[in-house]
């Protein structure tokens, strides 16, 4: 089920369960996944995408494995917040995933979130070839970790 809100994704979601982040791309989908107390968002793995039939066996088979609970999927919005092909390319992914999967799925503004994992490695002086094998999992990564922060302030009450 795919998610209007991110209160409708969090009111979806079971206490206590962990949840993933992905950064779907054209050649890779990046992977990262929450605690249980849905906390901390931890880059995992890339998967080289191939097929979408594939790709999601070999995804969900993860998701299973992890007792994964929900899914928030990067939204690459352009800079002045327009959608082009990749947003419709995301979202037509997360309606085929719907068919394969009763997990509650949610969109979360991913702009800049590749950029932020660039500068993050770059900090920690990551090698080049590392870089790009990690890239993809980091910037789920950042995308996780914004919608935990915001699913954390919906939960204490916070404004909307």
């Amino acid at each position: 089920m795919i998610c209007a809100t991110l209160e409708d994704f969090l009111a979806a979601l079971p206490p206590n369960r962990a949840i993933c982040g992905l950064d779907f791309g054209e050649k890779t989908i990046g992977i990262a996944i929450s605690d249980l107390r849905r906390m901390v968002a931890t880059p995992t793995e890339t998967l080289r995408r191939v097929k979408f039939t594939e790709d999601a066996t070999r995804l969900l088979a993860l998701l299973s494995e992890r007792d994964i609970r929900g899914i928030v999927l990067g939204l690459p919005l352009n800079m002045d917040g327009s959608t082009g092909p990749r947003v419709q390319a995301t979202q037509a992914f997360a309606r085929n995933l719907t068919r394969l999967t009763d997990l509650p799925i949610a969109f979360w503004d991913e702009r800049l979130s590749t950029v932020a994992a660039e500068r993050a490695l770059l900090e920690a002086d990551t090698s080049r070839k590392r870089r790009k094998e990690v890239i993809d999992a980091v910037a789920a990564g950042y995308i996780l970790q914004g919608a935990l922060d915001r699913m954390g302030h919906i939960g204490n009450g916070g404004p909307s």
